[in-house]
């Protein structure tokens, strides 16, 4: 009988009589084979772009293994989004799966290795917590997954043979699967001493780096495929934020409202997607000071604001990424909206500027001109703001430490191992999905700044889609401007 992970409590029956009974007696399964689906042509065409930057190595993709969250608890299991990306299966991917790229004359052939379902003449279906179908529902089968992403695939258990023939123009993402990369390594160290190679202390990590920077940037620019799903993540986003709107009395009247805030939004990212795209950011009062406040156990008060950080994430795995900083009882004060049209009017300025053949880095320098004259105006700064501007000065950035833009789409902070002159000193182009956020922080304790200013915490965070001819703001339909944002409270609260 296969090992059950909590075998010290297990009462699974034993007998040979029972096992004899559970394997019998089972109705056939007919099975229709799906259509590909829609997504599974844009992978090939992904995969194909891969192929032609490492001809003539083995190129291996793991999934990842579930992850252990307590004991035999395991974390919600999410397959590594360079796995998805290449292959297309998003939150249904089979644990462990993992895809290998082998050169041939003509490029590459791409098999999906995985666990497939197992028959009744097995115990793993009902002896084996860890994944078996009584415990976790039932595995597609090899046919099934072969005709939904249009890849051929094998049983999980030949990818050894793959690994034992593993060598020097094997890549792998290193990442992904520690288990699977130290097998690789083996047998790349191996083959280095065979040949006395000189390099046996490396086994050709800087080829795994590579690989990885080239799956990162195929990112940078989005086919209609990812810009479609991103529409469709920032929609179900949306209807979170008026989820929040909508039940400020229940929030309000709780001691830990920011709890409520984080729960009501995630209940419609379950409902309308996977889950979260990350931990939800409910930031109330002083709390939104706090730039990656997930704790959300404060209560929500009316008379402060409350920065809500949150984006659904598709069962593709494509997430939104969007902020919104709301005043709890429907109206900015004087001060508070003085701060909020400031890091709006930053926005702004960024978002104008951006277009195919500007630089990435120029939307953060348009944003910080702003936050730099508007704390100058305040008084808050010891020089003026052209000083302050200078690179070896940023008195302003005391007030906002972060950046204003980064990449999204199936990583909330996508593309993050491309190189800096494709990314951050990279020329837009049309298709790149990214952020526009700035904001203004004001610490309860920053003497700095008058009184008044102390505890407020501002940002407005937009996803942004570079078009042929300028840009389009994506998340435009969640109310933005101050009257705007006081309008949509004072409808829900109708």
């Amino acid at each position: 009988m296969a090992e059950n992970p909590n075998a010290n409590r297990s009462t699974t029956p034993v007998s040979t009589t029972f096992r004899d009974y559970i394997s019998t007696q089972w109705a056939e399964r007919a099975e229709t084979l799906p259509a590909p689906r829609e997504v599974a042509a844009f992978a090939a065409a992904r995969r194909a772009r891969i192929s032609a930057l490492h001809a003539g190595e083995r190129l291996i993709i793991p999934a990842g293994p579930a992850r252990v969250r307590s004991n035999d608890t395991d974390y919600a299991y999410r397959a590594h989004s360079a796995f998805s990306h290449l292959t297309g299966w998003g939150s249904d991917a089979v644990p462990d799966s993992v895809m290998v790229m082998e050169p041939t004359a003509e490029g590459h052939e791409a098999t999906l290795y995985f666990r497939a379902t197992a028959g009744r003449d097995s115990d793993e279906f009902y002896a084996n917590a860890a994944i078996g179908e009584f415990w976790l529902g039932p595995r597609p089968s090899l046919a099934h997954v072969s005709a939904d992403l249009g890849i051929a695939t094998k049983e999980l258990g030949a990818l050894e043979d793959v690994l034992e023939s593993s060598g020097a123009t094997t890549r792998i993402v290193r990442e992904a699967d520690r288990e699977l990369t130290d097998q690789v390594d083996g047998r790349r160290l191996l083959d280095a001493e065979l040949a006395d190679d000189a390099a046996l202390d490396s086994p050709d990590s800087d080829g795994d780096a590579a690989l990885m920077r080239d799956l990162s940037e195929l990112r940078l620019v989005k086919d209609a495929w990812e810009i479609g799903q991103m529409r469709a993540a920032i929609a179900a986003t949306q209807q979170g934020f008026d989820d929040v709107v909508a039940d400020r009395p229940a929030i309000t009247a709780h001691p830990r409202g920011e709890r409520l805030v984080e729960g009501t939004f995630n209940r419609r990212a379950r409902a309308e997607g996977n889950q979260v795209g990350y931990d939800t950011i409910a930031a109330s009062g002083p709390h939104a000071c706090i730039l990656h406040w997930t704790r959300n156990d404060g209560p929500v008060v009316p008379g402060d604001l409350i920065l809500l950080d949150a984006g659904i994430e598709l069962d593709s795995l494509y997430t939104a990424d969007i902020t919104r900083t709301l005043p709890i009882n429907g109206t900015f004060s004087e001060v508070q909206r003085r701060v909020y049209e400031a890091v709006r009017e930053a926005a702004d300025a960024a978002f104008a500027i951006v277009r195919p053949g500007i630089r990435f880095r120029e939307i953060h320098a348009a944003a910080m001109k702003v936050i730099a004259a508007k704390t100058g105006e305040w008084g808050f700064l010891p020089v003026g703001a052209e000083e302050s501007l200078d690179p070896d000065a940023q008195y302003h950035r005391r007030y906002m430490v972060h950046g204003t833009s980064h990449h999204l789409g199936i990583d909330v902070h996508d593309c993050a191992q491309a190189r800096r002159e494709l990314y951050l000193d990279g020329v837009l182009e049309p298709g790149m999905v990214f952020t526009i956020e700035p904001g203004l922080y004001f610490q309860p304790d920053d003497l700095t700044v008058p009184e008044e200013y102390r505890g407020i915490g501002v940002r407005i965070e937009d996803n942004i889609l570079v078009t042929e001819t300028g840009a389009e703001n994506l998340s435009i339909g969640i109310p933005r401007t101050a009257d705007d944002v006081e309008a949509w409270l004072a409808g829900s609260a109708a």
